[in-house]
């Protein structure tokens, strides 16, 4: 690495509100109840790390594919805080 360069770690993550029951006990013939909002809500987030000084960026989208991803790569090459200002 030349020492204009930052090294950054990416991620991404998805958030989901979903309401699953998948065991439970109950009494004999009555049936156990999961209350729920009747909608499914949920997030994505992309998030990057710089390895050199701890700066973290998150961005929330409403999906993650490839264009929501390209999205993220163009705002981090406008962010300032991934540059590093250490002197190597």
């Amino acid at each position: 690495m030349d020492r204009g360069s930052v090294l950054l770690h990416l991620n991404e993550t998805h958030i989901r509100s979903c309401h699953v029951l998948r065991s439970a006990w109950s009494e004999v013939g009555r049936q156990k109840q999961a209350p729920t909002f009747g909608h499914h809500v949920h997030a994505s987030l992309f998030g990057a790390v710089n390895v050199h000084n701890g700066e973290t960026v998150l961005h929330q989208t409403i999906a993650a594919n490839a264009a929501t991803f390209l999205d993220f790569l163009r705002m981090l090459n406008e962010l300032d805080p991934y540059r590093c200002n250490e002197e190597v």
